[in-house]
């Protein structure tokens, strides 16, 4: 699934790509793609001839300003899930199998989402609803790990006395939001901690480092277009660059690059983990 730096780059292309971008024409391919409203031809109308006034992102959701006449039209939510992917073209060209929903500007350029497993979901929100009461999902999002509330004293406080493994605390989408599997345990391995380790054990100065840790690995995968190692793609159609840097993530059995150690990987709690047993404590 995309995790936070693939959903930012995602963001940063539509930024870029629709300002200026009236949609003129919406179809739907595939209903189930439309999570809200129920019927898929409201969802279209509702976006068609409404203009995007800049993109957000929320955990590992993103979310479009709509504007109609210069007055708000809602907001455009997309969740990518697993293999959800944004195309733009500039060119007519037959869609593919896995095409979800098409969006056509007033040029003819398509803005595709192309989804293989077909578990991305979309949403209009009506004006003056609150955002999170349509999309129930962000109801549950902890802090960005960027935003001032994300700190070693919030960690210290919400993890106080759990003896649940750090690694899956960092994927516990209410501690944190958009942290996934890939930079949970590229974060740990920065900051020297074993994925197994007791979150409720770590002291004030190690949650402080692996803060630290998570903020940094986070901007380098994002300044790296974020990772692709199966589906990932930018609007271009670009594969992400981190995961020919990653220190540890799909790198089982290889040497550590720090210290020339193997590195491990075993289940924990149902995901892979990837660590270095001298690197890490």
């Amino acid at each position: 699934m995309p995790e936070l730096p693939e959903v930012e780059t995602v963001r940063r292309g539509l930024q870029q790509r629709t300002t200026d971008f009236r949609v003129e024409r919406v179809e739907v391919l595939r209903d189930r793609a439309v999570a809200s409203p129920s019927d898929p031809a409201a969802f279209a109308a509702a976006l068609e001839g409404c203009s995007l006034a800049g993109w957000q992102r929320r955990g590992k959701y993103l979310l479009g300003d709509l504007r109609r006449d210069g007055d708000t039209a809602g907001v455009w939510g997309v969740h990518l899930r697993m293999t959800g992917q944004f195309l733009w073209l500039c060119e007519q060209r037959p869609p593919c199998g896995h095409t979800r929903v098409r969006i056509w500007n007033q040029r003819n350029e398509e803005l595709r989402f192309v989804d293989t497993r077909s578990f991305g979901q979309m949403w209009w929100v009506p004006p003056h609803i609150p955002v999170e009461q349509v999309i129930t999902g962000l109801q549950r999002l902890g802090p960005e790990p960027f935003g001032a509330a994300f700190t070693a004293g919030y960690l210290r406080q919400r993890l106080r006395g759990s003896r649940r493994p750090i690694k899956a605390a960092l994927l516990d989408q209410s501690l944190v939001a958009g942290v996934g599997n890939i930079y949970a345990d590229e974060a740990l391995f920065s900051a020297g901690i074993r994925p197994h380790t007791p979150s409720g054990r770590l002291s004030l100065a190690r949650l402080e480092t692996l803060r630290e840790a998570l903020v940094r690995v986070l901007e380098i995968s994002i300044g790296a277009g974020g990772t692709t190692f199966s589906d990932f793609r930018d609007l271009t159609g670009t594969n992400g660059n981190y995961g020919g840097v990653a220190l540890v993530y799909r790198r089982g059995g290889q040497p550590c690059r720090t210290c020339g150690t193997s590195i491990r990987r075993e289940k924990l709690g149902g995901r892979s983990s990837h660590w270095c047993p001298r690197c890490q404590h």
